[in-house]
């Protein structure tokens, strides 16, 4: 898996186009929170006396997502904000702050940032958890915790699979080998459930 970011560090990233013209900076990030995907970005205008721009940038027209740049093919890829920020979860996405709870009902902790993948998918969470969440003597604790494939989100809760307790890590680069260890068993289980199935209808 290519590096994991955290979309606190996107804020202020400049918008350049493959012609090399920079033509303006991530203001927020704005997620789906259902899917689990960046919708796009709202932004800023460059330089002094720039401030919030009126126009925003959708995920579709992203072309990619660099270590220090944002990448899009022209300047014709800002669109109406309307694009990015439309009605229902776009607008209301993974955002810090938002209670975490498990499947089970266990209250997790709460929302510090959100880790996004290159390609726009949100992977996990860095939380504020709490010792019931992660078993941990000293209480509350800053931790890197996965997204899991079905993400419900209820006003400001966000629920994680119960089972993503045994998958967090204290740092982005041993969550990335986390991810991806609690994506393929996720995918595993997920294909015994479907064997099991078929089994049931023969």
């Amino acid at each position: 898996m290519d590096a994991l970011m955290l979309a606190s560090e996107l804020a202020k990233r400049p918008v350049v186009t493959l012609a090399g013209e920079v033509v303006a900076e991530v203001k927020d990030t704005v997620f789906d929170g259902t899917a689990g995907q960046i919708t796009g970005f709202t932004l800023n205008g460059r330089g002094l006396l720039a401030g919030p721009l009126k126009q925003s940038l959708p995920w579709s027209s992203v072309h990619a997502l660099g270590r220090h740049a944002v990448l899009v093919p022209g300047r014709e890829a800002l669109a109406e904000p309307a694009a990015v920020v439309a009605s229902g979860e776009a607008a209301h996405g993974a955002v810090p702050g938002a209670k975490v709870l498990t499947d089970e009902g266990v209250e997790a902790g709460s929302v510090l940032d959100v880790v996004v993948a290159p390609d726009g998918r949100v992977v996990g969470f860095r939380i504020s958890a709490t010792e019931a969440f992660v078993h941990r003597d000293h209480g509350r604790h800053s931790v890197f915790v996965p997204r899991g494939e079905a993400l419900a989100v209820s006003g400001r809760a966000l629920v994680v699979p119960s089972g993503a307790s045994h998958f967090v890590a204290d740092d982005l680069p041993s969550f990335t080998t986390q991810v991806e260890i609690f994506a393929a068993r996720a995918a595993a289980s997920k294909g015994s459930k479907g064997t099991a199935a078929g089994r049931e209808h023969l």
